[in-house]
């Protein structure tokens, strides 16, 4: 495998995003996806967590520069089932909460939501639907989603690439520099009522 590059990212939530969805909708359309998604959320952490595919995927944000955006970093990926290292591993540094009672050696996708996620009060699991059109612009990834949260309907626009100077181009030529940079993780928190962990 080669060196990851994380990409900077600026995005967005709302229900309308004016001249901007105009301007991003005047390109050729690159790509369509749809994908149903788990997040475990965390109230003693913000490290970003979703199972897709079987397959569980962890970003840590690694910085954030002067102009707000953000900067993921793919830190973990494990198949089903997972072992009990691997999950004392994910409660303790990356959730943050107090590690469960093993009752197996391995877990399946269904156990480990049920017997362990599920139980614990500092977690919470949300299910994810998007809906992703994806343009590309001056070299960045654009899109346009449609999302919905344990059934609750959003929108995102999001521009990223390696070079966090081109991203802000994008933006600003898009006209949408005036909305807030809003990650997935602050956007469901605040669907489901869980409050913003905070350092």
């Amino acid at each position: 495998m080669g060196e990851i590059i994380p990409r900077w990212e600026w995005r967005t939530f709302g229900k309308e995003f004016g001249v901007g969805e105009e301007r991003i909708k005047a390109h050729e359309l690159a790509l369509f996806k749809k994908s149903s998604e788990k997040y475990i959320l965390s109230r003693k952490s913000n490290e970003n967590c979703k199972i897709r595919d079987d397959l569980m995927d962890i970003k840590s944000l690694k910085q954030v520069n002067e102009d707000k955006l953000e900067q993921w970093y793919p830190t973990m990926k494990l198949t089903f089932p997972l072992k009990k290292e691997d999950i004392a591993n994910l409660f303790k540094n990356f959730f943050k909460v107090e590690v469960p009672k093993f009752e197996r050696d391995e877990y399946t996708y269904d156990q480990y939501l049920d017997e362990l996620v599920g139980k614990c009060p500092d977690l919470e699991i949300v299910n994810v639907y998007k809906e992703r059109s994806i343009y590309t612009i001056k070299e960045t990834t654009v899109e346009i989603a449609e999302t919905t949260f344990n059934g609750k309907a959003n929108r995102t626009i999001c521009v990223e690439h390696i070079d966090p100077k081109l991203v802000m181009q994008v933006v600003k030529e898009l006209g949408v520099e005036k909305y807030p940079n809003i990650n997935y993780l602050k956007a469901m928190k605040e669907a489901v009522g869980m409050e913003a962990w905070v350092k």
